[in-house]
């Protein structure tokens, strides 16, 4: 068929889609979009804040973090007599760390004693201790959302059989807490609706002229001429089932058969009366968005659990980046997914499974932004022997070290600290190990220094200038993807050190100097030295001892005294002192991809029950994965808060 004959076709096709589909869609309108509005605040603890916090604070902090002009993203004005624990317990998080760390006032202003923080870090701890996981369910809400570029893929690939990858022309998604799979801005622009329809079109045609494709869409064949009516009928029931996720009604069956109808009248040939139908049921909200009922409005709680098909769509769409599979609807139909021991039987069964790359390239991809690998250009010129080749490896090796993490059920803290890692010949070259052959990855012993992917070349030149190393970049992104510990925008007037031209001094001295600033310092300190903990790869991840005329020290010091030297020491540490709140971090990152939403306050309890389940379990990656699909937020729906 030649391009202007689809594309007639293709216009034929939506005149007649439109008052169907328009029709069909009457009931899904009232669907609510909104996000989730904000959770009643925690009960107040005056005397213990006004008693044991806020004196402290009128001392040593308000005169820079008050007013119109605070600083560094904190102030403490809207904390008159409470905490307010339920609603700011991350704010309070941070202000301990900073203060028990000693990050907190600047060197520069009169420093509490040892015995005033530990009063007030007690004090804290016991508005930590108040908030409330018990006193009311808050399983929150996820906003109403189509399918993202990899799950409309992945979907297509899973209902027809077909690898067609239509997607890839479509607008790029956008990207909200660190994800593409986000509701609230999963929007649809008038482009894509336009692509939507013309990708429809193309798969239609293209499954009904492979026979293995339109065996999925037409399994039954009608034995008589009597029958076909009733045959053509249930086929498109089926179908329709499978796309939308769930059982469709018996009006959305009428509705479809009277558009198959209308084709028929019009005279259209059979296999395009089928792409009609097929067409309008690729383009309806049901397939192209996940939808899920809300509380009935008498509902006393305002909360329901989902039912068997919505679970087993989260389930999927979290695992797989794609529709359910014929198990999964079996135990939806069934009612067996509602047992949360069912539900983690089959979140394992689906990290087995092949399909379960989709976590790898979706939530890895982005939790440590290995899509952006292929778009980094080091300077040739300081780094000739990189080449496309080196890169593929580079960003294959941190996939394949997730993936074996996944498949093989193994501890998360060895994303910190494994001495074991993927290579084949070319990375392993870039590496110094020797007896590598081939493209295939194998699994090697690290050689001494390099523990864990933060030491994988993918990761090193992510957090890498093209022509130098960056320990701010590095320790920036291990205190914000490692440790959820991001820190405050630097302030405006402050210069980039330049790239290139002559260097003064090592890098370390040079950085020195640039921090001398003492409110640059504070957040300095800490994330200068995680990255020159890192100072012995150069910046395409390569080992070294020596920068130019420099020999490296990669030692330093995290506050409280912790010193170490070399990267190696330094993920010892990470495991000895930081492993809770690396599990914590991971734990959080991992249930907003699931929930395709942001977190809230009430979302801890979830992020606290993952991580006993992770310390319950040898740090087990399935033990986080199952505590996150069992927990409220994932088998639960709460209603709009102002219904």
């Amino acid at each position: 068929m030649t391009a202007l004959q689809r594309a007639s076709r293709l216009i034929r096709f939506t005149s007649m889609i439109w008052t169907g589909v328009i029709w069909l869609c009457l009931g899904w309108l009232g669907a609510d979009r909104s996000p989730a509005g904000e959770f009643p605040a925690d009960e107040s603890h005056a005397t213990n804040y006004s008693t044991n916090i806020a004196p402290f604070l009128q001392t040593h902090c308000v005169v820079c973090h008050s007013g119109d002009d605070f600083e560094g993203e904190v102030s403490f004005d809207r904390f008159e007599d409470t905490a307010n624990i339920q609603e700011n317990y991350e704010f309070w998080e941070k202000v301990l760390r900073l203060v028990v760390e000693h990050q907190m006032p600047p060197a520069d202003q009169t420093q509490p004693t040892t015995d005033e923080i530990a009063s007030l870090a007690a004090a804290i701890e016991v508005e930590f201790s108040s908030f409330d996981c018990s006193s009311a369910e808050h399983p929150g809400r996820v906003i109403i959302r189509r399918l993202n570029k990899s799950e409309y893929n992945n979907t297509i690939r899973d209902l027809l059989g077909l690898d067609l990858n239509l997607a890839d022309n479509f607008p790029s998604d956008d990207v909200a807490h660190g994800f593409d799979n986000m509701g609230e801005v999963l929007t649809i622009p008038p482009i894509l609706f336009e692509k939507y329809l013309e990708a429809a079109a193309t798969i239609a045609e293209k499954a009904l002229a492979d026979e293995q494709a339109k065996k999925r869409v037409l399994p039954r064949e009608a034995a008589n001429d009597d029958e076909q009516v009733a045959v053509a009928r249930e086929n498109i029931r089926q179908f329709a089932t499978r796309a939308f996720r769930r059982p469709i009604s018996d009006d959305e069956a009428d509705r479809l058969f009277s558009i198959m109808r209308s084709a028929f009248e019009r005279g259209a040939p059979k296999d395009e009366i089928f792409q009609t139908v097929v067409t309008a049921i690729l383009i309806h909200p049901s397939f192209l968005f996940r939808v899920e009922r809300d509380p009935e409005p008498d509902d006393a709680d305002g909360i329901r659990a989902l039912d068997g098909y919505e679970l087993a769509t989260r389930l999927s769409y979290f695992l797989w980046s794609s529709m359910p599979d014929e198990r999964l609807f079996e135990l939806a139909a069934s009612g067996e997914l509602a047992n949360k021991d069912v539900l983690a039987a089959e979140a394992k069964r689906m990290l087995a499974d092949p399909k379960s790359q989709a976590l790898v390239d979706n939530f890895a991809g982005q939790w440590l932004q290995l899509r952006d690998v292929s778009s980094l250009m080091p300077d040739p010129v300081r780094f000739p022997e990189f080449d496309d080749s080196l890169r593929r490896s580079m960003r294959r090796e941190t996939e394949k070290f997730f993936e074996q993490i996944v498949r093989e059920d193994r501890s998360v803290l060895e994303f910190l600290n494994a001495d074991y890692t993927y290579v084949n010949e070319r990375l392993a070259r870039h590496y110094g190990i020797d007896s590598i052959q081939g493209d295939s990855f194998q699994k090697v012993s690290l050689p001494a220094g390099r523990r864990g992917v933060l030491t994988h070349s993918s990761i090193l030149m992510l957090t890498s200038n093209p022509t130098r190393t960056s320990p701010v970049k590095r320790g920036k992104w291990i205190l914000e993807n490692i440790l959820a510990e991001p820190p405050p925008p630097p302030p405006a007037d402050v210069p980039e050190l330049e790239e290139g031209g002559e260097v003064l001094g090592s890098l370390r001295e040079q950085m020195e100097e640039h921090r001398a600033n003492e409110s640059c310092a504070v957040c300095h300190r800490k994330m200068d030295a995680l990255g020159f903990g890192m100072e012995n790869f150069d910046a395409v991840g390569a080992y070294r001892q020596r920068d130019g005329a420099f020999d490296i020290d990669a030692s330093g010091e995290l506050p409280g005294g912790v010193a170490f030297d070399g990267a190696e020491e330094l993920m010892q540490i990470l495991v000895q002192e930081k492993s809770e709140q690396f599990c914590k971090c991971l734990a959080a990152k991992l249930l907003t991809y699931a929930l395709g939403r942001g977190l809230t306050s009430y979302d801890r309890c979830t992020v606290q029950s993952a991580l006993a389940a992770l310390e319950n379990d040898g740090y087990r990656f399935s033990s986080l994965v199952t505590a996150i699909v069992t927990s409220d937020p994932f088998t639960m729906r709460e209603r709009k808060r102002d219904q």
